[in-house]
């Protein structure tokens, strides 16, 4: 199979290659899939980069990078059903704590990892359904049916931000989101009720004016350390707030006592490592999403497997408009 590769840490350009290795058979309980797309993110760039928090060295010999990814099974291991040979699915974990992930013509894995995908779904949506896709379907839901709720999306304009969006809205929420000016018309497109800028001074008094004075019962954040004292101030008694990512403050200092006055529950996302009870349950609504045509993945490039590592440096670059994704075939 051909495959980008790693076995060190470094810049993408410098240590991701394009080789031949040999195929891996299905095991027990495990699926081939030929791949069609895999999807870079962030945590792609920050595990090649060594940059993940107390990992010194590349936790494998050789690593095959990305854990997104979408295609068709094409081999099937012992009690797996030989029906789900040819079955098209989107894959989620390809990477997370396994050597070879999905930036490969093909891979091999657990088959729960490989998700059949509804016929009206696209291979390049499905490449972008795993950590994006997953990780806004959980920060929307989790904690319960926001129907009726006002919801804050830090970054709205993000691929995680811009799917909660949508997500929201189409459960029947009233959505605030923060984004840049320049992001404004893309977060508008995906149906925000009212988008403000990030960077204004007074920020949670502009999230409470655009809630009529009231306080916000759900908040799902991008960016949980540079946005905790707005968060302070804007949430409700008995909140949630969702966090999912915290790149500009890793060690922000906590109000506890502001916090705790207002019984506020605090979730930190790790998608890799959400529950399969949880998971399931996404996957449920993500697809339910996707069919009544209320949930768009944008896609802003598409690279070849040798262009990879030009893919990697446009992710790692930020103020994306879309999903990065690379063909694998």
């Amino acid at each position: 199979m051909r495959a980008v590769t790693y076995s060190a840490f470094g810049d993408a350009v410098k240590v991701l290659h394009l080789q031949d290795l040999p195929p891996v058979p299905p095991g027990p309980g495990e699926v081939t899939v030929e791949l069609a797309f895999s999807g870079v993110n962030p945590s792609d760039i920050k595990a090649r980069a060594g940059t993940r928090p107390g990992v010194t060295e590349p936790p494998f010999p050789v690593i095959i990078p990305h854990s997104d990814g979408s295609g068709v099974i094409t081999a099937v291991g012992d009690s797996v059903p030989a029906s789900r040979i040819g079955q098209r699915v989107w894959v989620w974990n390809g990477q997370w704590q396994r050597a070879f992930g999905t930036a490969a013509s093909h891979i091999t894995l657990p088959s729960a990892q490989a998700v059949e995908l509804p016929d009206s779904v696209s291979f390049e949506t499905g490449a972008v359904l795993g950590i994006p896709g997953l990780t806004a379907c959980h920060a929307v839901f989790s904690g319960g049916t926001p129907k009726g709720h006002t919801i804050l999306i830090h970054g709205g304009a993000g691929t995680v931000g811009y799917l909660a969006v949508q997500l929201a809205k189409w459960a029947g929420t009233r959505v605030i989101a923060t984004a840049s000016r320049r992001n404004f018309d893309r977060v508008k497109s995906a149906g925000v009720d009212v988008v403000l800028d990030y960077n204004s001074p007074d920020l949670a008094d502009q999230i409470l004016g655009a809630n009529d004075g009231r306080t916000i019962s759900r908040v799902i954040d991008v960016e949980f350390g540079a946005n905790i004292e707005t968060n302070t101030a804007v949430i409700a008694e008995n909140g949630r707030i969702n966090a999912y990512g915290s790149a500009q403050n890793m060690a922000p200092i906590f109000p506890f006592g502001p916090m705790m006055f207002k019984a506020v529950t605090l979730e930190m996302i790790l998608i890799y490592l959400l529950p399969a009870n949880l998971r399931s349950a996404a996957i449920e609504t993500l697809h339910n999403a996707l069919t009544e045509g209320a949930l768009t993945c944008p896609v802003q490039r598409v690279f070849t497997l040798e262009d990879c590592a030009a893919a990697h440096d446009i992710v790692q670059d930020g103020n994306r408009v879309g999903a990065v994704l690379v063909a694998t075939k």
